[in-house]
């Protein structure tokens, strides 16, 4: 099950605060500009309407943190899910298995961050590509995601993150800028 807002600017943050839980609004409250604000509570409000159509949970869900970071919800183990959010727009994937997700907004990168992430057979599809920019962006995405799913944030070796076959779901928004993608293997 898979949710995206992208419609950000339209959140009033003095509306859906109810819909927050204490530690969600606590954390969206530590961004400093509106814009941070808006994603955190963006993002959240996704898993809320996703545990509400799915699995029937109508409170406010609170996280516990694994290790590197990855949130579950304290009292359902049996819930997979993950959030991503950038300037363009927030996503939330459920599942009952891990999951990852990753959206990004299409930008230009330079050579020494690409060189960092891609792995020579990467490099090069990027460098041939008709949209370098959105190719880039698709294999960011696939490996955020990949790591966010195995729980690990970005500290596994970037450039053999891809390297096992996977199965993903990438999309291009071209008209409102961003990429993203679910890893769907189970």
């Amino acid at each position: 099950m898979f949710y995206i807002n992208d419609h950000i600017d339209e959140i009033d943050l003095e509306q859906v605060a109810a819909e927050l839980s204490d530690q969600r609004r606590e954390q969206m409250m530590r961004y400093r500009q509106e814009l941070g604000r808006r994603l955190c509570a963006a993002a959240y409000l996704l898993l809320r309407e996703g545990l509400r159509r799915e699995y029937g949970i109508e409170e406010p869900p609170v996280f516990e943190y694994g290790e590197h970071g990855k949130p579950s919800i304290v009292g359902h183990p049996e819930i997979h899910f993950n959030m991503s959010h950038c300037r363009a727009a927030a996503v939330c994937v459920l599942a009952d298995h891990p999951v990852g997700v990753d959206v990004e907004e299409i930008k230009h990168h330079d050579d020494t961050l690409m060189r960092y992430v891609l792995n020579d057979a990467e490099l090069e599809r990027v460098k041939n590509a008709e949209a370098p920019d959105v190719v880039f962006t698709e294999l960011w995405t696939q490996k955020e995601s990949l790591a966010k799913m195995r729980g690990t944030g970005i500290t596994d070796d970037l450039k053999t993150l891809l390297n096992e076959p996977h199965t993903f779901e990438t999309v291009v928004n071209r008209e409102r800028g961003y990429v993203y993608s679910v890893l769907i293997d189970n």
